[in-house]
């Protein structure tokens, strides 16, 4: 993948300068012309204030980036100098005096730089940027390409970025890095035991599927993602009003996000086996679209009754759930664009995520807080389990109160897990609905870049 901001190793004849200076003053190391200059245009540090600082004959000998007070900072402050990638002119460029987190300062830059451009946007000035010394550039390049394609998954509208899109995005990623991919689909899925897989799917033109990547050595530890595909959510005959249509190409997210992790996984070369299943589909409306009253199997062997058809992306990912466990993963992830509850909740910028496991959820939150990849862990409270009984099947898939949606729903999910070591699961939102510098208004990855930390500590590549 190109990559917005060219990330270099060693800096360049003529890079010039940017001094990161706090809220607190000016750095002593910075020319006195400069601080002059600085004082003279009301530049104090600020977080996020930008000046370019004159050289001689008309030239630019360096900018000033603000980072603020301290108090301003946290959460995904680390990243700030994402900002940069917008603001600096053409040309090469170096941290002059690089912050203690330098490495997530350089991904800052990197992530930055993005800009969707498949249908005209024009990316931004072309950029060069010398990491400082004791970045690791090929990690930072990595945990970059795995964020852009979360982003361009997201970001492409529903009429590109169908079922059969989806699949062949985890084709294409397979083949960069030698993974292999077995697809089912269609009536193929009844045959081979997803019947929740296909009943959502099946009113689509775009038939279901099942896709399965697979990558690592044999005999390595068993890492599974599972990421929930809704390529489109009308909501089903429970059909959604317009206006909360209009974000649902992103109802694919959990997809995205696994396959962006996926592929930070494969280029750091860890070594575990990874596995990632994607049940993709569309929420379509037809006759034969499935609905209200119903009970569906499962490959679980549960039946559900359907509450409601807008609570569809649980029904996929509880197949496909019930699939990885059969292989007993050492670790099994999920990711899912689930609840609007999970929203209301922790807002948009704080995904939750729920474990029975209470080291792996200190493992995922010691990586949120260094990757600065914001996580919060929400309980599986087991006295909300019988929230979603039915009076005639098993269970049903939604509570009918609608109090605690994103616990009950992860409840749900955890029925259809038990021989997998340790399971976590992650509601994520999967857009920034502002821009932020790291990131502008669309598609986001969410969590992954947290994951790849948790794991690159855990499955370290092999000499």
């Amino acid at each position: 993948m190109e990559l917005p901001v060219t990330l270099i190793d060693d800096r360049e004849a003529g890079s010039r300068p940017v001094w990161l200076v706090a809220g607190d003053g000016m750095n002593s190391a910075i020319a006195e012309s400069h601080r002059e200059w600085a004082a003279s245009c009301g530049f104090r540090g600020e977080a996020g204030k930008f000046l370019l600082v004159p050289g001689e004959g008309g030239g630019i000998a360096g900018a000033l980036f603000g980072l603020g007070d301290a108090v301003e900072r946290g959460g995904f402050a680390p990243l700030a100098t994402g900002a940069l990638a917008r603001l600096l002119p053409a040309g090469s460029w170096h941290f002059a005096n690089p912050p203690q987190e330098a490495e997530l300062a350089t991904l800052g830059v990197m992530l930055g730089g993005y800009a969707f451009t498949r249908y005209g946007r024009k990316a931004g000035a072309e950029i060069s940027f010398a990491a400082p010394e004791g970045v690791d550039t090929t990690r930072v390049r990595a945990l970059a390409e795995g964020v852009f394609l979360t982003r361009d998954l997201i970001n492409t509208p529903t009429n590109d970025m169908g079922p059969a899109d989806i699949e062949q995005a985890a084709r294409d990623l397979a083949h960069r890095h030698g993974a292999a991919v077995d697809v089912i689909v269609g009536d193929d899925l009844l045959e081979r035991n997803f019947p929740m897989i296909h009943a959502v799917g099946r009113a689509s033109s775009d038939a279901p599927r099942l896709i399965d990547l697979s990558w690592g050595r044999e005999g390595a530890p068993k890492v599974t993602l599972v990421g929930k595909g809704v390529a489109f959510d009308t909501g089903g005959l429970d059909i959604k009003p317009p206006s909360n249509m209009l974000l649902m190409k992103k109802d694919m997210g959990g997809a995205a996000n696994v396959l962006g992790l996926a592929a930070i996984v494969m280029a750091l070369g860890l070594d575990l086996r990874l596995r990632v299943l994607i049940p993709a589909v569309e929420n379509a409306i037809a006759g034969n679209a499935f609905r209200p009253g119903d009970v569906l199997a499962s490959r679980k062997g549960l039946t559900v009754e359907i509450g409601n058809t807008d609570a569809e992306g649980r029904l996929i990912l509880a197949d496909a759930l019930a699939y990885a466990d059969e292989d007993a993963p050492d670790l099994l992830i999920d990711m899912a664009t689930l609840t609007g509850a999970a929203r209301v909740a922790l807002g948009p910028d704080l995904p939750p995520f729920f474990t029975d496991d209470d080291d792996l959820a200190a493992e995922i939150a010691g990586a949120a807080a260094r990757a600065a990849d914001p996580l919060w862990r929400l309980p599986l409270w087991d006295g909300y389990d019988t929230r979603y009984s039915s009076r005639i099947a098993d269970i049903n898939n939604v509570n009918a109160d609608g109090f605690a949606g994103a616990i009950v729903a992860a409840l749900f999910l955890r029925r259809f897990v038990g021989q997998g070591r340790k399971w976590v699961h992650f509601d994520v939102f999967g857009w920034s609905p502002v821009e932020r510098p790291h990131v502008t208004v669309g598609g986001e990855a969410q969590a992954i870049r947290a994951l790849a930390d948790m794991l690159a500590r855990r499955y370290k590549p092999r000499a």
